[in-house]
């Protein structure tokens, strides 16, 4: 039976003149039998009503009088449809991630900075009584790679499937990925690590330099000038560092350089694959690109003397668990930064990175003492603003790229 509202189409006596009488019981059981299976509200104050929409018009009781169609919010004909005894439509509870959404993104921050400062830190210590960075650079990623296949293995994540032609598109990221983190592990053992991450924050001169002149991407003279304060913050900031060397400075700019290669491969490899199942393909063909250099490099030596010395000096148990957990902090604050980039706009994001670049410098010249000049500490201040000026332009110039491309 088809049910209609009718509003002022016909006058109700000759309207109800029309209809056929059914019996008491049987017009009980008709009326009882109209369910409402799905109601919402829609435009103009109206629902939709078996997918008819109802208009706020009038409504005519058994006496005669009119009153307005009020719009139901929800309906449910059966308790099977979600409804219980009383027939009111029950609302999934808001779990405590969509509830406070700021505190979840605030502790993705937090973490992502403790991970990274506790990293930087144990990383300098180990190198302090074991000067290896080949070696610790393919520890880190042994670790990361264990931590991923055993996630594989519980299905967190699902491993994602791969093909001959996305391996193609991310052995090049993962070789400049490979490259980027050893040369940046020597840094760290050559020179103190505020100065490494003082030299990495030319990374965005790199990166711009790049998009220009191997990629044909103009780059805006804003953001040109915002890159002078960064050369000029590192190089004063160089002239004068206490533990300057040559080592530690031209890995430092090699890392930079890869770095920003694999930007440019990544940006060539983009695929619909998580983010997380990417980081775990990368650390896999980069754990097999660092073996050989460190079995080459520094083999000889970590046989000769390298491993007794280090547990002469530290012991076998805390050797061990230092690798192990300097791996798995190198991991974990790898995938948060990644994590943290997906939930929040790219100019957060930019500034983020610049105060963790400034809470890991800080940190560690408060934990190992290092002495630093007056022209070092100012020189690092300006590279640090000029990265983050750099950053907060970039961010928007991107920000009103994808406003123009979705208006």
């Amino acid at each position: 039976m088809e049910s209609r509202v009718l509003s002022r189409a016909v006058p109700f006596p000759a309207a109800a003149s029309r209809l056929p009488r059914l019996p008491r019981d049987a017009a009980r059981a008709s009326s009882l039998s109209f369910s409402c299976v799905s109601a919402k509200a829609v435009g103009d104050g109206g629902n939709l009503i078996c997918g008819r929409q109802l208009r706020a018009s009038l409504l005519i009781d058994s006496s005669g009088r009119s009153s307005p169609l009020k719009p139901c919010l929800a309906a449910s004909s059966s308790p099977a449809e979600g409804s219980d005894s009383g027939g009111e439509a029950k609302v999934a509870p808001i779990g405590f991630l969509d509830k406070y959404p700021a505190l979840v993104t605030g502790f993705f921050f937090f973490m992502w900075y403790f991970l990274n400062v506790i990293f930087n830190i144990l990383n300098k210590k180990i190198y302090n009584y074991f000067p290896y960075p080949y070696f610790v650079s393919v520890v880190h990623l042994l670790v990361g790679v264990v931590y991923c296949l055993i996630s594989w293995a519980v299905g967190l994540p699902k491993r994602a499937p791969i093909d001959s032609n996305l391996l193609k598109l991310l052995i090049p990221v993962a070789v400049c990925h490979a490259l980027g983190h050893v040369t940046s592990n020597v840094s760290f053992a050559a020179v103190a690590v505020s100065f490494t991450h003082t030299i990495k924050a030319l990374e965005p001169f790199f990166n711009a330099a790049a998009s220009q002149f191997i990629l044909g991407q103009p780059i805006p003279i804003t953001l040109w000038l915002s890159l002078a304060p960064v050369v000029f913050g590192v190089s004063m900031a160089s002239l004068t560092e206490l533990s300057f060397n040559w080592t530690g400075f031209i890995s430092a700019m090699i890392s930079n350089i890869s770095f920003t290669y694999r930007s440019i491969y990544s940006k060539k490899a983009m695929t619909d694959m998580d983010s997380t199942n990417i980081y775990a393909y990368i650390s896999i063909i980069a754990l097999i690109v660092c073996i050989p250099p460190a079995i080459i490099v520094e083999g000889p030596q970590l046989l000769k003397y390298g491993f007794n010395d280090a547990i002469t000096k530290v012991g076998l148990n805390k050797f061990l668990s230092d690798l192990f957990w300097v791996g798995m902090f190198y991991h974990l604050y790898n995938q948060l930064a990644t994590n943290t980039l997906e939930r929040v706009a790219p100019l957060t994001h930019a500034v983020g990175n610049v105060l963790k670049r400034v809470f890991v410098i800080g940190f560690s010249i408060i934990v190992f003492g290092n002495k630093i000049s007056t022209q070092t500490g100012i020189g690092t201040c300006i590279a640090i603003a000029g990265v983050a000026l750099y950053s907060l332009i970039k961010a928007k110039m991107e920000e009103e790229k994808r406003q123009l491309k979705s208006g």
